[in-house]
Formats: C-alpha cells, sequence, structure tokens
C-alpha cells in the first residue's frame, strides 16, 4: 500500500487517521466495493479523497447538494488538490472550460449532483473521462426509509452498467439496519467491505430542558455565546422567522433559511453563515445536510424533531472540528400533540404507522432519566460501555427520584377500571382526564364518570399526569397499541403491581437546570483567549480577500493550537493540526509573524 500517512500528513495536515479510515482507504485502493457508515464529524471525505490522490484517472465525488459542492472544492485546492465541480450554478463559458480540462484528464476529483450525472448526454463523456473510483455521499438519500429521499439517487444504479469495472464506495452519517441493507441493493453494490464506526460524537453536550417562552430561553442561551455560531431547529417556517427577527432585535447576526424563501436568499443567508458574517441560522430541516461548517458551537432545537435518526443528523452539525460543543432540545408535550394532529392527517396507513412510532421514540428520549448518549447509541443499535457520559444533562445532573407508588397505582388502576367497564381502551389523554375529574361529552357518553378512579387524581395538574402515564409506558407497566389509536393497556407486570401494590419508584419530570460550573471537556484545547480571538480576526481577513469561508483557510482547532504553542518560526509550524505542506507554505509566514508580534506586548501563557 502507499503511504497514505505521508499523504495526510503532507496534503492535509492531520498526523493520525480517525477510526476506521485507513481501513477504508485501503478497501478502496484494492479495488473492492466500499458500505461506510461514519458519524457526521467521523471524516467521511477523507476516505475519498485520499484514494483519489493515490490513483490515476478520475474520482467522481456524487453530492446532493449544489450549495456545498464549491465549498468543498475551495477546501481541496486550498491544500493543493485538483478537484472541481459541474452545476447549474456555472455559466456556459466556464462549464465548457471545465467539461474541456476533464477531457485532457486535469481533474483528480469531481464533484457532481445525481441528475446531472444520469443526462443521457453524459455516458459518453464517463467513457471517455477514465473514471477510476465513484463515491457516493449522502447515500441514505437512496432509500425511502432514510430520512431525506431523494428519487434522482435511485438512478445511480445504471453507473453500474456504464462503467462496470470501478470500484463504488456508498457513505452516510445516519443509517437504521434498513436503510443499511436498502443502500445496497439499490446502488448495486457487489459484495461491499461493510464498515460502521461509533455512532459516539465524545465532544456533543446533549440536554433536553422544558419549553416555557422558547424565545426567551433562546436569546438567554446565546447571550452566552456571543461569539459562537449556532443553528436554530424550527418545525415551522413561521417559527424560523420569528426566532431569527426577535435574535437580530437583540443585535444578535441571525437570518432564516427555509423552503418558502427564494433560492438567491436561501442561497445568500447560507453563504454569509457559512462565512462567519452571520453567526445563527434559523432553519427548518431543509437546512444543514452535508454543512460543511466545522466550527458550529451550539444546535438548539426550538421545537420536537420527528424522529431520533433526524435529531442525530441535525445535532451532528455542531462541533464537526471535534472541539466541545452544545445540543440543546426544548420539550414540550404540546409539540407532540401538534405532530400527532399531522400524523393524523397521513393517508397512507403504513407511513403513518411509522411516523407514530418515531414520534414515541423521540418523545421516550427527550423524558428519560437516563444517560442521553447511551439512548441515542442504543437506536442505532450500538452500546455504551459506562454508566455515566459526564456530558448529557442526565448525568452531569441525575434527576431526583421519589415514591410514586400512590400515583402510579392511581394511574394503573383508572386504566384497569375503563378497560374492564368498556370493553375498549382509551388513550393517555382521556386517562387524565378521568383522574382529574373533567366533564367531558365522551366522559358523560361512557359513563367514566361513575367509575371509582374518576376524579381521584385532582391534586395533579393533567400534564403531570400523562408524563407518569409515559414513565409508566417506558417502565413496561403498561403497553401502547400500534395504529390510529394508541390506546393503553396493562402488562402482565403492570398487573402484578397493581394487584401486589409493590412500590414504585419514578423520576421527578423535566425542570430548567441550574448553572453549573465550567468542566473540562472532550475536545477541549486550553489556549490564549485573546491570541484566539486575534488570529481568527486575521483567518476572517484572509478568507475575505480569497472570497472563500474562513475554515478554507484553517479550522478553529488549528486556531487553537496556535495560540497554545505559540510558534514564531515557520519550522515551529511543524505537527500543528490542519497545516498541510501547501497551507504552510502559503500562510505559514503571515501567521507567526502576526503571533511574533502578539508577543512582543503581550505574556505567554502556560498551559
Amino acid at each position: 500500500m502507499p503511504d497514505l500517512l505521508h499523504t495526510l500528513k503532507t496534503t492535509f495536515g492531520y498526523n493520525s487517521f480517525r477510526p476506521l479510515q485507513r481501513e477504508i482507504i485501503e478497501t478502496s485502493l484494492a479495488g473492492r466495493d466500499v458500505f461506510a457508515l461514519l458519524p457526521t464529524g467521523g471524516g467521511k471525505s477523507l476516505c475519498f479523497q485520499i484514494p483519489a490522490l493515490h490513483r490515476t484517472g478520475l474520482t467522481i465525488v456524487v453530492s446532493p447538494l449544489i450549495a456545498l459542492m464549491k465549498d468543498q472544492v475551495d477546501q481541496m485546492q486550498a491544500a493543493g488538490v485538483s478537484a472541481t465541480f459541474l452545476n447549474s450554478t456555472l455559466g456556459a463559458a466556464e462549464a465548457r472550460s471545465r467539461l474541456a480540462g476533464l477531457h485532457r484528464g486535469e481533474w483528480r476529483l469531481l464533484y457532481v449532483a445525481p441528475e446531472r450525472l444520469m443526462l443521457d448526454n453524459w455516458q459518453e463523456n464517463l467513457k471517455a473521462w477514465n473514471v477510476t473510483a465513484i463515491a457516493i455521499d449522502e447515500a441514505h438519500c437512496v432509500s425511502e426509509w432514510g430520512h431525506d429521499f431523494r428519487p434522482e439517487y435511485r438512478q445511480l444504479a445504471k453507473l453500474r452498467e456504464l462503467l462496470p469495472d470501478v470500484p463504488v464506495m456508498a457513505l452516510t452519517a445516519t443509517a437504521t439496519e434498513r436503510v443499511r441493507t436498502d443502500i445496497i441493493k439499490h446502488l448495486k453494490l457487489r459484495e461491499p467491505t461493510i464498515f460502521v464506526a461509533s455512532f459516539n460524537r465524545p465532544n456533543l453536550t446533549y440536554k433536553v430542558t422544558p419549553k416555557d417562552e422558547p424565545t426567551k430561553q433562546i436569546i438567554a442561551w446565546v447571550k452566552k455565546r456571543e461569539d459562537e455560531s449556532g443553528i436554530v431547529y424550527c418545525a415551522s417556517r413561521a417559527a424560523t422567522e420569528r426566532v431569527a427577527e426577535a435574535l437580530a432585535g437583540r443585535g444578535y447576526s441571525a437570518r432564516p433559511y427555509h423552503a418558502g424563501l427564494d433560492a438567491d436568499e436561501r442561497s445568500r443567508n447560507q453563504e454569509l453563515f457559512l462565512r462567519d458574517e452571520v453567526r445563527i441560522i434559523c432553519a427548518t430541516i431543509a437546512f444543514g445536510m452535508g454543512i460543511n461548517k466545522p466550527n458550529v458551537r451550539w444546535v438548539v432545537h426550538y421545537d420536537l424533531p420527528k424522529n431520533i435518526e433526524g435529531y442525530y443528523q441535525e445535532t451532528g452539525r455542531a462541533g464537526r472540528d471535534g472541539l466541545p460543543s452544545d445540543c440543546l432540545l426544548l420539550f414540550s408535550s404540546g409539540d407532540a400533540a401538534k405532530q400527532t394532529h399531522f400524523i393524523d392527517e397521513i393517508t397512507n396507513a403504513q407511513e403513518q404507522q411509522i411516523a407514530r412510532g418515531q414520534l414515541r421514540q423521540i418523545m421516550h428520549y427527550a423524558e428519560s432519566a437516563v444517560c442521553r448518549r447511551s439512548e441515542l447509541l442504543d437506536y442505532f443499535g450500538e452500546q455504551f460501555p459506562l454508566d455515566n457520559c459526564g456530558a448529557c444533562d442526565n448525568c452531569l445532573e441525575p434527576r431526583e427520584t421519589y415514591d410514586g407508588t400512590i400515583v402510579a397505582q392511581k394511574f394503573l388502576s383508572c386504566v384497569y377500571r375503563i378497560n374492564a367497564a368498556s370493553r375498549f381502551g382509551v388513550g393517555v389523554n382521556h386517562i387524565t382526564e378521568v383522574l382529574t375529574g373533567a366533564d367531558t361529552d365522551k366522559i358523560r357518553r361512557w359513563e367514566h364518570d361513575k367509575l371509582s378512579t374518576y376524579g381521584i387524581g385532582k391534586d395533579l395538574a393533567r400534564p403531570l399526569w400523562a408524563g407518569i402515564g409515559r414513565e409508566l409506558l417506558r417502565l413496561g407497566y403498561l403497553k401502547q397499541a400500534d395504529g390510529e389509536f394508541p390506546t393503553l393497556e396493562l402488562t402482565e407486570e403492570g398487573m402484578s403491581v397493581l394487584r401486589a401494590r409493590q412500590p414504585i419508584t419514578l423520576t421527578k419530570q423535566l425542570t430548567t437546570p441550574k448553572a453549573r460550573k465550567i468542566v473540562r471537556r472532550e475536545g477541549d484545547i486550553e489556549c490564549d483567549e485573546i491570541l484566539f480571538a486575534r488570529l481568527r480576526e486575521l483567518r476572517k481577513r484572509l478568507a475575505d480577500e480569497r472570497k472563500v469561508p474562513a475554515y478554507v483557510i484553517f479550522g478553529d482547532a488549528t486556531l487553537r493550537q496556535l495560540a497554545r504553542e505559540y510558534p514564531e518560526t515557520e519550522s515551529a509550524l511543524e505537527g500543528i493540526f490542519g497545516m498541510g505542506e501547501k497551507k504552510r507554505a502559503e500562510f505559514g509566514q503571515t501567521f507567526t509573524t502576526f503571533i511574533a508580534e502578539f508577543l512582543r506586548s503581550n505574556p505567554r501563557q502556560k498551559f
């Protein structure tokens, strides 16, 4: 095998591979098909970029987002790699020039959208360009079971017939077992070697807090992070506009992003965010797939996500550079009620059932008192080996428990009495109405006001009873029917604790967390914060001159290491993370001179 580590160090400035990268690269270079599942920020791009540098011929990279292609190609070219893209943003003359370059064999990497690649007149091009590898990024788009199905991805299977001897690599950051099988089948991968990395993102901290005046909550959150980039995900276009306006009104640079904006404004807002002109994007889930901005320091979910997979993908936008980053979910059971209303309007019975199951899973995650990281990994079939991850609200501040025997007995007894009297089941909401003595049409019609459990829970509010019901479901004392009417019934275990009046311990429901002391976090690089801020300003000037995002020059991890090591000569840059040969030649003297000048009037700090 070629010296892959040498290429990694000299071209990209990294001293070691991330988990599975080397194995994926070696398998690809051996001519085998590859399926690679690496978490967001796990370094998928290097898995096809490094093989492209060790092959003669062209590597085609299929990418679904036109907006990202220029960004990725800028990063490649900054590292000294001959890469280009073809998409609808190019003028006719520039497109012709790049096509001519492809015919002359000038490029190692070509980024292209699936619909353009499958145009009829491209078949001859593909045969003429000496294509030696195909990489299909965001491969979950091929599956109807994935969270971002794109029909044009199904056409990519034709590449197998057109270029039968060319190895194919399919890459994704999120895929359940079912989606993985779908990807391999629909892309016609031939006995692929399958690589599945850990889904754990150790530098991310996960928090869930009750939603209470959410705009104020977000303003308070941003106030503590004024210099950091972040994303607020909202369920509706109206909410993205409202939150962006509220933040902008307080002097924060925030813009909305949703499918209702015209393409130019959407593209401009994304570009401003990528270039650090705008710190905050308030977006629907239309934003962000594959966003290559490594210094997103936080992600807030203003509304409850539709499913765990989407939530994992969206939180994965934070901390792609490995530095500590925060993920906050504002939770309200009212959001779940809204989603249930939308699910009721789905006409396809199977889709409706899937949506209900997904909503239950994300509700379970939001209300659970166990380790958030453990819950997320469990969804993807991975076991977290520790009892305490030290980086989620439930591990940092475990919720209090209490003797819930009496309230559990009341709830279980109410379910039992209703089922026995009516010969049919009801949902959580109806149980809470009976317990609190509500006067509703259904209660009167079904004579549930005659039951011994009617009104025995007036001392607690309905949302608290609903939370108790959901916890009893999680504990296995109740089960919920699938289908249109998620009715409740007792399990054998629930019947047994009801009869024996066994003690039951319940967890106090979510409360707003107290302020905590800051602790050292995974991925943290202690450094001279004043110098770091000045280096960011220098990086921004250099990026603006070149009309590229700041991270194309250097990522935050590189700047933090520079602000820790204080290199004053180019030779002292050896071993700095992200400092490849071309970047050192181009920017080394500028940064070392700047650091030397800084030290004339500022003392070195010790770390």
